[in-house]
């Protein structure tokens, strides 16, 4: 009797230490997943704390948020130049092979966009419109699968977003908008598209409002890209909500304009 106890408390023993062997295989192999998703999402990853599309879902659900994205929108259609809310690549000096490598981009970008005119095949094609109630000079058809590939590679063929303005009936296509992962140097953004005809840009010192501000009550002044705040010091003390960065790199292009100096223009 006391043989048969012993053999069944070794049976259980030996059965709970597999039980706990398996446990442990199994939580190292879930923590091993986690992080490799973990390190693929970062990769891949948002362009920032927020991108251009959870910008959109705030914008929708946070009416102060679209208030202060308003002026992100209005300058979408400026004249940009450095500022404490843009960093813009210097111009490098001018070269033939640069010029060839830019001319060839655009051979491949007008046939590629050519279909987008009709604005309906963008929204088919998987573009959706950036704020489309906001008024803008530029409206940006942002398309989330070429962003993605964007962050890999370049594919002129295959640009970020559309570029269209708001015409009686419609949109009109007038160009598109290359992307480049944000952790970039500018010597990797000249391998995509030259520094010496484009400059690229990104935005940056970015102050959201507090969450919940009634939108009459958001200080235009202060908060947004067109904002007075931009430093985080200034943003904390102002209740804001602080990002050094939004979007990835970024640059534009007017293929169809017949001054070449407007093409790279931004």
């Amino acid at each position: 009797m006391k043989q048969l106890l012993r053999v069944a408390i070794l049976f259980f023993a030996a059965f709970f230490a597999l039980f706990l062997v398996a446990r442990l295989h199994g939580k190292n192999q879930s923590q091993s997943q986690t992080q490799t998703q973990s390190q693929a999402s970062s990769d891949t990853g948002s362009m920032s704390q927020m991108d251009m599309p959870s910008m959109q879902r705030e914008a929708a659900a946070n009416p102060a948020a679209r208030a202060a994205n308003d002026d992100m929108s209005d300058m979408s259609g400026m004249h940009m130049d450095m500022n404490p809310h843009m960093f813009m690549t210097a111009l490098r000096p001018t070269n033939a092979a640069d010029q060839a490598r830019a001319a060839q981009i655009l051979a491949t970008l007008r046939p590629a966009i050519a279909k987008y005119k009709d604005y309906h095949v963008a929204l088919a094609d998987g573009f959706k419109i950036f704020l489309p109630n906001v008024p803008q000079r530029h409206y940006h058809f942002t398309n989330r699968r070429y962003a993605l590939e964007a962050q890999f590679a370049f594919n002129p063929a295959r640009p970020t977003s559309l570029l269209y303005k708001k015409v009686p009936g419609g949109y009109e296509l007038e160009g598109a908008m290359y992307t480049a992962p944000k952790r970039f140097t500018e010597d990797q953004l000249n391998e995509r598209i030259p520094l010496s005809v484009a400059r690229w840009h990104k935005h940056v010192n970015f102050c959201m409002p507090p969450k919940g501000t009634p939108p009459a009550q958001v200080n235009r002044k202060e908060f947004g890209l067109g904002g007075s705040i931009s430093t985080e010091q200034a943003c904390s003390a102002a209740g804001g909500r602080w990002f050094p960065e939004i979007f990835n790199w970024m640059v534009h292009v007017y293929p169809y304009e017949s001054n070449p100096a407007k093409i790279w223009a931004h």
